[in-house]
């Protein structure tokens, strides 16, 4: 009877770990989740973040806090999710640049493929090449002449270095053979004040950061870099309108955590993301402020697994034939 009694005891007590995990997961969130964006306040990241993070809290019953850890091109914030608990309380607002920074840098902070999680794919945004309003030029081919006999004297900002921006524009630089030189800022808000208050002549960025102030006339649109108009400024021309056909440009964004969280806090959180996406509201602030909820084809958790190995080489190929790279 005694030893019953012990090999009992040692059961439950083995169980118990396991148990309370097993609870920890299904009780999944039971206070805030912090939700990481690589770069300041008011840039296009932090915009579509802030418009999911707000219908995310009320499905999920937890406050979502948004933390902007900006540097890097969106390097060190997604590392400081990479190291953080893997318990679904930190997560990341991914985006292409993470898939740039593998390639870009020589000495990334962490590896994506291996210290973080792809979770759900949100969105796409396209890039959009924007000048101050006394740029000398309206269209893409009178900002390519321009740009070509000034090259010595103009100054192209972005949001960081690294950044979707910076790579675009450093493209977009050497299909048009014009050597600028580049201006980092800790962000896009930052950046485009220094565009609208013309201590920088042009920059590359995501039409979820400018809709208003391209709207406004605050800043001049010139071409969006893709081969069709985004729907959210039907009046700005594409690069492949105008006749510029050698890049092609835009960013994707989805949920990402560190790499050991439990399956069940994932499934949970990519369920309550696609609920949020899914919301009408969500959809339409998030077209009005230049993204483009990603289809249901695209939203599986295995597709944004699969999709993240093939940007890292899609993105690194174009940047090792510039031949850019960062320490």
């Amino acid at each position: 009877m005694r030893r019953s009694v012990r090999w009992l005891a040692l059961a439950l007590a083995m169980s118990l770990p396991w148990g309370a995990c097993a609870m920890a997961q299904g009780n999944w969130p039971n206070r805030p989740v912090t939700m990481v964006v690589g770069f300041a306040a008011g840039g296009g990241t932090d915009v579509l973040a802030r418009i999911l993070g707000r219908r995310l809290s009320e499905v999920l019953g937890q406050q979502v806090v948004i933390e902007n850890v900006g540097g890097a091109g969106g390097m060190v914030g997604s590392a400081r999710v990479a190291k953080a608990a893997p318990d679904g309380y930190t997560i990341v607002m991914g985006s292409r640049a993470d898939a740039i920074n593998q390639t870009l840098y020589k000495k990334p902070l962490y590896n994506l493929l291996e210290d973080l999680v792809p979770v759900v794919l949100i969105a796409d945004q396209p890039t959009i090449l924007i000048t101050n309003n006394d740029f000398p030029a309206n269209s893409l081919p009178e900002f390519i002449d321009h740009v070509k006999k000034n090259q010595a004297t103009l100054k192209v900002a972005s949001a960081g270095a690294g950044s979707t921006g910076m790579i675009d524009c450093q493209l977009l630089n050497a299909a048009i053979k014009a050597n600028v030189t580049h201006v980092p800022y800790r962000g896009g808000g930052p950046a485009m004040q220094d565009i609208i208050g013309g201590r920088v002549d042009y920059i590359c960025t995501l039409t979820g950061s400018v809709v208003p102030l391209v709207e406004g006339k605050t800043v001049k649109a010139i071409a969006v870099l893709t081969k069709e108009r985004a729907p959210m400024l039907p009046n700005v021309k594409s690069s492949w309108e105008q006749g510029f056909t050698d890049l092609e440009a835009s960013t994707w964004f989805g949920f990402m955590v560190p790499k050991g969280t439990p399956e069940p806090v994932i499934e949970r959180l990519h369920g309550a993301t696609v609920m949020a996406m899914e919301d009408p509201e969500v959809q339409k602030q998030l077209l009005a402020s230049g993204a483009v909820v990603v289809p249901p084809t695209r939203r599986s958790i295995k597709y944004f697994r699969d999709f993240v190995i093939k940007e890292i080489e899609k993105n690194g190929a174009p940047i090792r034939a510039a031949g850019l790279s960062m320490e």
